[in-house]
């Protein structure tokens, strides 16, 4: 049985910061193999925990697989039945590959900072 994954976008690497991604690409896995589904657009949606939340679940996205995220972020993914994967790094195909192989095992990487109202600040999250 397959399952969708959804993987925070910077060009072809993994963007470290959940929530200031600007897109996330879909993969299908399904054995130990990783299959591009699509792209999607968040803009406008940074750090809105349902609005991001709505859009997984409508894409059939279960698992995302992240390098840092805010515990609130995760408590909103979870809330909705997502499961959150973090510390991973690398270029988004690989990144795909390696959890479809079993690779990837999540750090619990969080965020512990508080991200207040303006995102201009140049944080990462590791």
């Amino acid at each position: 049985m397959s399952k969708k994954i959804a993987i925070p976008t910077n060009g072809e690497v993994l963007d470290a910061h959940f929530g200031r991604a600007a897109g996330f690409t879909v993969f299908e896995i399904e054995g130990t193999s990783a299959r591009f589904v699509e792209e999607l657009s968040t803009i406008g949606l940074q750090h809105q925990h349902e609005g991001l939340a709505n859009m997984f679940k409508n894409k059939g996205v279960e698992v995302l697989v992240c390098g840092g995220i805010g515990g609130g972020m995760i408590n909103g993914l979870n809330a909705v039945g997502l499961k959150v994967v973090s510390g991973a790094s690398g270029r988004v195909a690989d990144v795909a590959q390696a959890y479809a192989e079993g690779k990837i095992i999540s750090s619990g990487s969080v965020c512990q900072h508080d991200h207040g109202h303006d995102h201009s600040h140049g944080h990462e999250c590791h």
